[in-house]
C-alpha cells in the first residue's frame, strides 16, 4: 500500500511528529499548505495537525479535500499541551466531520509551547485565559510554556502503519 503524511503545524511540533513519523516508515511529508499533491496517489494517510483554541488547525483544508480523503485508510494525529482525555475527543470531534472521525485512528500527541515563539498579542491572550484555567499545572503550562515532545510517542502509528503494509503484503 502506498501511503503518505499530510500534516498542518503552527509552531513546529505537528512538523517534528511529521518528520519522525516520516523517518521511521520512509513515507513522504507534505505541508498540507504547500502540497499539490493528489491524494488519490495514496492508498493510506497519515494526517497531523495541531489544536489551536479547540480545533484542528487543518480543519478547513480537509473540508476541501473530504470527498478525496474518503475510502483510505486514514490515521490522524493532533498535536496538544493537552493529553488523550475526553475533552481533546471533543475538540477533534468538533473539528472533523462525524463520517470522516469515525473511519480513522487518533493518536493524541503531546507539544510544546514555546513562548519565545509567540506573538505579543497571543502571548496575552493565553496568559489572560490561564487565570480562567480551574487546573493548575495547566494553568501554568499557558503562562510559561511546556516541552512534551517525545519521539516514543509515535510507536502506535508505527504499528498501524505496518499493519497497512502488511494488509497489502498478504493480498
Amino acid at each position: 500500500m502506498k501511503g503518505a503524511i499530510f500534516f498542518s503545524s503552527r509552531h513546529g511540533s505537528t512538523e517534528q511528529y511529521a518528520q519522525w513519523i516520516s523517518e521511521a516508515t520512509g513515507l513522504p511529508m507534505f505541508d498540507v499548505n504547500d502540497a499539490n499533491t493528489d491524494l488519490k496517489e495514496y492508498d493510506f494517510l497519515i494526517l497531523g495537525s495541531a489544536l489551536i483554541f479547540f480545533r484542528l488547525l487543518f480543519r478547513k483544508w480537509v473540508k476541501t479535500n473530504l470527498e478525496d480523503l474518503k475510502g483510505r485508510s486514514k490515521i490522524l494525529f493532533s498535536v496538544s499541551g493537552a493529553g488523550a482525555s475526553d475533552k481533546l475527543n471533543r475538540w477533534v470531534a468538533a473539528s472533523l466531520p462525524t463520517s470522516l472521525l469515525s473511519n480513522m485512528e487518533h493518536v493524541a500527541l503531546r507539544g510544546r509551547l514555546d513562548h519565545s515563539k509567540l506573538s505579543w498579542g497571543l502571548r496575552q491572550i493565553m496568559w489572560i485565559g490561564s487565570l480562567f484555567n480551574p487546573d493548575p499545572q495547566a494553568s501554568k503550562e499557558e503562562r510559561y510554556g511546556f516541552d512534551y515532545m517525545d519521539k516514543a510517542s509515535i510507536e502506535p502509528i508505527l504499528t498501524w502503519v505496518e499493519k497497512y503494509r502488511s494488509k497489502e503484503a498478504s493480498a
